[in-house]
């Protein structure tokens, strides 16, 4: 019998299956620098560039809830940067020779910050409900069928077929762990505590002031005593750029993700009270990308897609947008998830002929005024904007009228993935950890749901691939499941279904005093439990 805490990254169930049983250590290890507890006390504040429509990631996997949310509510593990398991309101963890039953053992001792027990009933009432309305937790979940509470510390989850992936799928901003006493018959949607949580974790919400800022206090009787170190967090939402730029310039804030434009990055590599740092978060996978509406007549066309394909050039867009520091991929499994990645996917070659050609045969030739159609394009305002001035001038360059509309965020969400009031649209969706929980949400024809965020946006529907996508979701055997990744990597390039871009960089910039603030896989997604200030 070997500990999970050492096992558990599932570098394909295979390896799970061949233990008889895989159980979770009980400890969190502390860091080999913690030789002494860290200083306690300080504010830290850290600028989150985009409001969220709400605080818990429990309906939406949205950045601004994501970076909020794990801060309070907490999930059952967290994952080090490797992506092994650390225990967090699960102690132990145990799977099934078989890989369809999952055992965990929750934290004793631990209350809802309203002064409630934490029970296995929380967990198992917060898994049923992120099954249902989790844009990706539809899929994560989508094996489990049945979930038990043998005692008030178990939980059982039983699967129908295995889920290779799922012991990675657990932390907080992925699946978050809710009070049920707090939202069992009322509307999930709508419940007021998606933005005023009630959580177990190392900080508690005090308030929230829409277009200002969300103010985070030490959770005193936190389970995991010493921490927090922070007496304060508050984050605050900063949609200019150079504003961004100025609070992070002047120490008014000191920590910040893809808060800077990419042409400050030199200038602030210069600044001595600030430390620029690029390292990727592997739990995250940050990718993005272009998609089609094909409900929208000309994109039903594959020829249509095709051409707006041809019209972009792809390395020129890296070097111009990027400035040359993102990671170009024609594939929508990033080169980060190398495991699943299809190096020989290669972008439509740019050739603005063809692509005119194209377009012509198609159907689409040039009126009197030297416009086909008009396109409805708008863009997820965690992308740069200049991004969709390149799009949009590779567009025009083409004959296709593309009318850009800028956007913020919870009205760019609701026009298209509600309202579908679209054509174009550049999206901002990460792989995550593994492709059936990050890649396979938009391709899939079964995530096609109105008023889903970050779901199959463009109805796209194909079902060699999703009998493809299907097939590696329950796939244990790694070589296997790595080849009907790759194959459906060529079926989607082949269908013109999406144009990728790549993985934009990931700048964070950092006080110097600032420390311990990635000590998760999932960087400024993480909880802050560790964060402290140096002494000067």
């Amino acid at each position: 019998m070997q500990s999970i805490r050492e096992n558990s990254h599932p570098r394909g169930l295979a390896r799970l299956l061949g233990l008889l049983a895989l159980i979770g250590a009980a400890t969190l290890a502390s860091p080999a620098w913690s030789q002494a507890t860290p200083p306690r006390g300080g504010t830290l504040t850290w600028i989150i560039p985009q409001e969220p429509a709400a605080f818990v990631p429990l309906t939406t996997s949205a950045g601004g809830s994501t970076e909020l949310g794990p801060k309070v509510i907490e999930g059952l593990l967290a994952y080090d940067r490797e992506l092994k398991p650390i225990a967090q309101l699960a102690t132990g963890w145990q799977v099934s020779a078989d890989g369809l039953r999952y055992e965990f053992t929750l934290r004793q001792g631990v209350k809802w910050h309203d002064g409630q027990p934490f029970t296995a009933a929380d967990a198992a009432y917060s898994i049923a409900t992120i099954k249902a309305v989790h844009p990706r937790g539809r899929v994560t979940f989508a094996n489990v069928g049945a979930i038990e509470t043998p005692d008030d510390h178990t939980l059982v989850l039983k699967l129908e077929k295995p889920a290779p992936y799922l012991l990675t799928a657990l932390s907080a901003s992925e699946s978050p762990i809710v009070p049920k006493h707090l939202y069992e018959g009322k509307d999930v949607a709508t419940n007021p505590r998606n933005n005023s949580p009630v959580g177990t974790g190392p900080f508690i919400f005090k308030e929230w002031v829409r277009g200002s800022h969300v103010r985070l206090e030490r959770n005193p009787n936190y389970w995991n005593a010493p921490k927090p170190y922070l007496d304060v967090a508050v984050a605050r939402f900063i949609p200019e750029a150079a504003a961004r730029a100025a609070a992070l310039e002047s120490g008014e804030a000191q920590l910040a993700n893809k808060s800077i434009a990419l042409s400050d990055i030199d200038r602030f590599e210069k600044l001595k009270h600030v430390v620029v740092d690029v390292t990727p978060w592997p739990y995250v996978g940050d990718h993005q990308q272009i998609y089609f509406n094909f409900d929208s007549e000309p994109f039903r066309k594959r020829e249509v897609r095709q051409a707006v394909a041809q019209s972009l050039n792809v390395e020129v867009f890296a070097r111009t947008v990027w400035y040359g520091r993102g990671v170009v991929s024609a594939s929508p499994i990033g080169k980060a998830l190398t495991r699943f990645h299809d190096d020989q996917i290669r972008h439509y070659p740019y050739d603005v002929k063809a692509a005119e050609a194209a377009l012509d045969g198609a159907g689409y030739p040039r009126k009197a005024d030297g416009k086909r159609f008009k396109v409805r394009l708008l863009y997820n305002p965690f992308q740069d904007r200049r991004a969709a001035e390149f799009v949009r001038q590779a567009l025009l360059r083409i004959g296709l009228d593309a009318e850009l509309e800028s956007l913020d965020f919870a009205t760019y969400v609701t026009r298209v993935y509600t309202d579908r009031a679209f054509d174009i649209t550049l999206e901002n969706l990460t792989n995550t950890f593994d492709p059936t929980i990050g890649v396979q949400r938009v391709f899939w024809s079964r995530n096609f749901k109105i008023g889903l965020p970050f779901s199959n946006a463009s109805h796209y529907q194909n079902p060699e691939v999703d009998r493809l996508l299907e097939a590696a979701a329950v796939e244990p055997d790694e070589a296997r499941r790595r080849q009907l990744f790759v194959e459906f990597q060529r079926a989607v390039r082949d269908d013109a279904a999406s144009i990728e871009l790549g993985a934009n960089p990931n700048v964070t910039i950092v006080g110097r005093k600032v420390k311990d603030w990635d000590t998760s896989a999932e960087g400024t997604r993480g909880n802050f439990a560790d964060v402290y200030f140096a002494g000067s």
